[in-house]
């Protein structure tokens, strides 16, 4: 009888790795031939217990509910303050020279702030701040004249909406251990390889009577895995020496991407490239918080 093949694990992307052990889990539950054997009944428990703690943990990796909120506020801000901007640049003009003078007080503090929607979100939220403070204190008699309070007023209410729901986020993804999905997929790959090398010693020792069809179909999806999912080693892509870090393995079928698809950051449209930049997206190397 065939044994179960070895699998490097490591090189599976979370979403890959995530489907392989639960169905080991689903599949062997209906193994009874297996699931009779009290040596093997324990390893199937040990691996059902440790899945469990990754199916737990791969779900905070998804879109933070907040994210959607976010993203609505941070809309509305951004049309409110190009509102804001529409609204001053008509005054410039205003044939009354006061009130023409307060929209170009308010216009140069607009300019001084450079307000891009396209900034990440802390950036842009600091710097909304900065610019409400200002139309509340130094330019309050200019919005006033130019009656413009009512976009300072909702202005104040998106941003400090968006701001609220950040901390918010942040303090969700900070309650959950740094690293623990990662442990929790070491865990699984370790109850797993305790299963696969408890069922390959019953076969070496003719004890595995009726476990043929589970090694084959386990097997199959090893092999597939093999061919369609495992990096391939090519003149131009040789295989890595190492294992590479669990998730983000070459070639893999799906990668997750950020939540919301974007990119760490807003783009910024003002910024000339760098001589040395030949890739996108690598101009910086801090975190940052994208608009989600």
């Amino acid at each position: 009888m065939k044994k179960i093949k070895s699998l490097n694990l490591v090189n599976l992307n979370n979403a890959v790795h995530f489907q392989f052990m639960k169905t080991v889990v689903e599949q062997v539950a209906t193994e009874t031939a297996i699931t009779g054997n009290t040596i093997a009944k324990t390893a199937i428990e040990e691996l059902k217990t440790a899945f469990k703690k990754e199916d737990e943990l791969y779900v905070p990796q998804k879109a933070n509910l907040n994210t959607e909120a976010i993203a609505e506020n941070d809309r509305v801000r951004d049309n409110v303050l190009m509102g804001f901007k529409q609204a001053v640049k008509g005054f410039l003009r205003f044939p009354l020279p006061d009130m023409a003078s307060a929209a170009r007080a308010l216009m140069q503090n607009l300019k001084d702030y450079d307000i891009n929607p396209d900034m990440q979100l802390d950036r842009e939220t600091g710097a909304i701040n900065n610019l409400i403070s200002d139309c509340e204190g130094k330019n309050a008699p200019h919005v006033s004249k130019l009656g413009l309070g009512i976009y300072v007023t909702q202005l104040k209410l998106a941003n400090t909406k968006v701001e609220e729901l950040l901390n918010v986020r942040d303090k969700e993804r900070s309650a959950t251990e740094a690293g623990a999905l990662k442990k929790a997929r070491r865990n699984s790959d370790t109850a797993y390889r305790r299963l696969a090398d408890v069922i390959n010693s019953l076969i070496s020792l003719g004890m595995a009577e009726g476990f043929e069809p589970f090694v084959n179909f386990i097997n199959e999806r090893i092999e597939r895995y093999e061919n369609e999912v495992m990096p391939k080693a090519t003149v131009d892509n040789p295989a890595p020496d190492k294992p590479q870090k669990p998730g983000k393995g070459q070639g893999a079928a799906e990668v997750k991407p950020k939540e919301g698809g974007k990119t760490g950051k807003k783009p910024e449209t003002n910024v000339p490239p760098k001589p040395d930049d030949t890739k996108p997206a690598e101009h910086g190397s801090a975190e940052v918080t994208p608009k989600k």
